[in-house]
């Protein structure tokens, strides 16, 4: 059952009871990455194995997103400075326990590329936040895989 959630703003990555920063670079210039993260939102299911679908909203405001498992966002975009940050928050989820979640993304120029750096920062229950800490190790994991399948279809 889909709940609405906390609408936390842009400084909640900096204060949320779990927050986790994930970096990597890639080869592709920071427009090149910026215009995949927030122009391209129906690419990322080609990149982002953890993504099934996503569709822009509201002229680019919002996001549909399903999640490979069942999970389902409606989701606000709270920033959207080009090649520098894309963040967003989720509204609407039915994922049990969680209360509020805000991504961002930020992007870096790294020599010819990209320095990529995905901040997940989240809220809930005391059992999703345990278990979101426990889920640290499989975000990293699919972050790298993901940021690595989009730096190969970024160089393509």
């Amino acid at each position: 059952m889909a709940r609405r959630l906390r609408p936390e703003g842009l400084d909640f990555v900096d204060i949320a009871p779990v927050r986790m920063v994930f970096a990597r670079d890639v080869r592709a210039p920071v427009e090149r990455v910026y215009r995949a993260l927030a122009d391209d939102v129906s690419g990322w299911s080609e990149w982002f194995t953890a993504v099934a679908a996503v569709q822009a909203l509201d002229g680019g405001a919002g996001r549909d997103v399903r999640l490979r498992g069942g999970a389902r966002f409606r989701e606000t975009v709270l920033a959207a400075k080009p090649s520098e940050l894309y963040a967003y928050r989720v509204d609407v989820a039915n994922v049990p326990g969680m209360r509020a979640l805000v991504e961002e993304w930020r992007l870096a120029p790294a020599g010819t590329g990209t320095r990529v750096r995905w901040t997940f920062a989240t809220d809930g229950t005391a059992v999703f936040r345990g278990g979101a800490r426990l889920a640290r190790p499989g975000l990293g994991r699919s972050f790298r895989e993901a940021v690595a399948a989009l730096d190969r279809r970024l160089a393509g």
